[in-house]
């Protein structure tokens, strides 16, 4: 007879073991979510340490200055400043690098981060304009208090903005953020007369011009490299023909890149000495790279995945340089209103030109590092894998482009901002291939050489809803950069005259 009592205890035993398991799956889940959370407020938590030490620094420097609190509130907005600026606008540099797989997220981030420091130490102007872009005049706002006030509304209100727009996942630029604040606060301060108005009209005239530019410039150099490389039967000796003569240009576009906007710390080329070195660079990179190249392809198969193997190290190097070149220049966006109220607090005048001491120099090297490391990979994703898909070709035309149009901006005088060029050049790419593979008759002859039906195309036999939502460029994403772009100036300046109007309240 079958032992009933066994077969219940078995039973039970059962029923208890898929209860207990239950419970700690439940425990598991539990834990998970906690761990997730934690390494969620880990960086934020070391953002804050970071502010912190920030406030001792700038306490320890303060020594017995009399207004010693308003400058450590001050340097601790610079911080802020700085992490923000580390978080959204460095990924312009790499981001076009890493999403061609050039090179790694780690690697950028190393890169970037010691390349933004060194810039901003050993490069960074030594002298900055604390009414950014002269567009409030320095007499209007005669009184050192109601500057200081200014200033560090103009200060926390761009950092609050570029934070908002770097949660969203908005590269945006931290420049016109300062120019949007440095607005708001002045016609709060003085009124909307002080506002030099051409100058913002200029201003406001870039965000269509260098987007613009950068992108017409990207699109451009990547139908010369479609044409005269990636659609040729024998893509690697036309590699070797071509190649080495764009990697010099590069070289010779970075080296004027860098002696215009990189360098003014340590000497200030004239035109005609930026002319001759950037042909020097351009002749002699090319004498070294065309053997370098040639080796380097040898046994490289004729298809485009080799081709991609010639332009990773270019990729490397640019990344480096913009790196360099954009702590150079915007480490003034974060420290340049905390130079401008050290200077008031010291001297009791209001000037439009103040000297950068070093240990405010470090607060926003360290800062744009730090915040890079914490919180840039989100918006490095963005530029280099979620506008449209990148290679290490797609990605060399973004880089140059971007060193070109900067410098044909300065040439012209015009004030144009580096995020603005960097995404535009990402659009320009992504929009011209969506044209290149519907319209092209480079790919059609191409195709049609190889046997190949040009009309054959998967996109061809697809309904329009497939096709739009097959777009190359990612339109969603497209209309909130440029919806950010265009609301950073209104956004910080209406956030700075907030600010304003509570600064005076309670200072």
């Amino acid at each position: 007879m079958p032992d009933h009592s066994k077969t219940l205890a078995e039973g039970r035993y059962r029923v208890r073991k898929a209860s207990l398991d239950k419970d700690l799956r439940k425990i598991q889940h539990l834990e998970d979510e906690t761990r997730a959370a934690s390494s969620g407020l880990l960086a934020p938590g070391i953002a804050i340490i970071f502010l912190a030490l920030t406030a001792l620094y700038a306490t320890l420097q303060a020594g017995a200055q009399t207004e010693a609190a308003v400058l450590v509130a001050a340097a601790v907005l610079a911080g802020y400043m700085a992490l923000n600026i580390g978080a959204n606008d460095v990924a312009n540099n790499v981001g076009p690098a890493v999403g061609a797989r050039a090179m790694t997220m780690i690697g950028a981030l190393i890169i970037a981060a010691f390349f933004e420091s060194a810039g901003a130490l050993l490069a960074g102007g030594d002298v900055v304009k604390t009414i950014s872009k002269g567009i409030v005049s320095p007499a209007a706002v005669s009184d050192g208090g109601t500057f200081i006030i200014a200033m560090m509304a103009a200060l926390c209100a761009a950092a609050v903005w570029v934070n908002l727009a770097t949660w969203i996942g908005a590269p945006v630029s931290t420049t016109h953020a300062v120019v949007g604040g440095v607005v708001g606060a002045g016609i709060s301060a003085v009124g909307a007369a002080a506002v030099n108005w051409p100058v913002m009209a200029a201003i406001a005239a870039s965000w269509v011009i260098s987007p613009f530019m950068g992108g017409v410039i990207a699109a451009l150099f990547l139908a010369f490299v479609k044409a005269n490389i990636v659609y040729r039967d024998d893509k690697i000796a036309a590699a070797r023909i071509w190649v080495p003569g764009l990697v010099a240009l590069m070289a010779a576009c970075f080296t004027a890149y860098l002696m215009v906007k990189g360098v003014s710390k340590i000497y200030h080329p004239s035109t005609l000495h930026i002319i001759g070195v950037s042909l020097a660079v351009l002749i002699l990179s090319f004498v070294a790279l065309k053997p370098l190249i040639h080796r380097q392809s040898q046994g490289l198969e004729n298809r485009n995945q080799s081709l991609r193997k010639l332009f990773r190290l270019p990729l490397i190097v640019s990344a480096a340089l913009l790196s360099f070149a954009h702590g150079a220049n915007d480490v003034a966006n974060a420290v340049g209103p905390l130079a401008g109220i050290l200077h008031a607090l010291e001297t009791g005048e209001v000037s439009g030109k103040v000297h950068l001491p070093i240990w405010i120099m470090v607060i926003g090297a360290v800062g744009i590092s730090l915040g890079l490391f914490l919180f840039g990979p989100r918006l490095i994703r963005t530029v280099g894998e979620q506008i449209t898909r990148m290679n290490p070709i797609r990605a060399f035309c973004v880089a140059l482009s971007a060193a070109i149009t900067v410098l044909v901006a300065s040439w012209l005088g015009l004030p144009v901002s580096s995020t603005h060029i960097a995404v535009g050049a990402v659009f320009g790419v992504g929009f011209y291939r969506e044209h290149f593979i519907a319209h092209s008759k480079i790919r059609r002859r191409y195709l049609l050489r190889k046997g190949r039906d040009p009309d054959a195309d998967v996109e061809k036999k697809m309904n329009d809803q497939d096709v739009i939502r097959r777009k190359l460029v990612r339109r969603s994403h497209f209309t909130m950069i440029v919806g950010a772009w265009v609301i950073t100036v209104p956004a910080a300046a209406t956030l700075a005259a907030i600010t304003y109007a509570i600064l005076q309240l309670v200072m």
